[in-house]
């Protein structure tokens, strides 16, 4: 009981105002006026959920897909569902009313890294790690070699007979197993520009049979996902959205926030300040 008299034992909705707003001090140093409205907050990615799943057919339709570094889904609920493997079910953890439920990739874009480095890239000078930002200069690459990167992006199939599982920091969903070990079959002596994209493309692919795990062990518990909303650097570019849409059997839609979880985060600011009449309604406001 000690660890609730130290953080309190009154729990609220996010986008709940706290208290009677920003103090004289806060508001100087921040330029702001005495009393605007401070919400009741969340983390990073439950303010990514808010920024996103609001569209469509609302919170209970969509599955929230951040992809980054590591990725996060995060799927709401009328009613409380135990997934073995997924964490929770929260209750108001993210949408006030609805529970949560979250599984994710420990290696999502991450994984990329170690699979990208494999072969030596083109013309031996170039940055694999880097493959993701898009002028020459900053792959280290010939401008021919970025240009014919740039075709095979436009007229890429998926790789046959190459396989990435890409468990570099084990199985967070739905096995939940920090041991799992990450596995590439089908890999020869290539070290052309061909076979880094077929490589990467396998990467891709295998992060997206790991989203269908989830979704997956969702459905088998009763829980269906009409959209996977994405969020994050590596969903921005339409191959990505289209590989995992062709491997999870799911419509994959990008938000047109490009920082969604900043627009989540004002999105309580706005309910906190009476913009908006509650945190559902706000998020389809905006």
């Amino acid at each position: 009981m000690k660890i609730f008299v130290r953080i309190g034992q009154r729990i609220v909705d996010p986008g709940t105002p706290c208290g009677d707003g920003l103090c004289a001090t806060a508001a100087e140093e921040m330029g702001l006026p005495v009393g605007t409205p401070v919400a009741v907050g969340m983390i990073d990615a439950h303010a990514g959920g808010i920024g996103t799943v609001g569209v469509l057919n609302g919170a209970v339709n969509n599955m929230a897909y951040v992809f980054g570094t590591s990725s996060c889904t995060m799927t709401t609920t009328q009613e409380a569902v135990f997934v073995p493997g997924v964490w929770g079910p929260y209750y108001s953890a993210m949408v006030p009313g609805l529970w949560l439920s979250e599984g994710g990739q420990s290696a999502a874009g991450g994984g990329h890294r170690p699979v990208a480095e494999l072969p030596s890239g083109c013309g031996g000078g170039s940055r694999p790690g880097e493959i993701r930002r898009p002028p020459a200069a900053g792959l280290g690459w010939r401008i021919a070699c970025w240009r014919r990167w740039k075709l095979l992006l436009r007229r890429l199939t998926s790789p046959a007979g190459l396989h990435v599982v890409p468990e570099f920091l084990g199985n967070r969903a739905p096995l939940a197993d920090p041991h799992a070990k990450a596995i590439i079959a089908g890999l020869g002596m290539e070290r052309d520009l061909d076979n880094l994209m077929a490589l990467y493309v396998a990467g891709l692919c295998g992060i997206g049979y790991g989203l269908r795990q989830i979704i997956d062990a969702q459905k088998t518990c009763g829980i269906r996902s009409e959209n996977i909303i994405i969020s994050g650097g590596a969903g921005q570019h339409p191959l990505v959205r289209q590989l995992l849409a062709d491997a999870c059997g799911v419509t994959v839609v990008s938000t047109a926030s490009s920082e969604p979880v900043l627009l989540g985060s004002a999105i309580l600011g706005a309910v906190a300040g009476k913009v908006a009449p509650s945190l559902p309604e706000a998020m389809k406001q905006f």
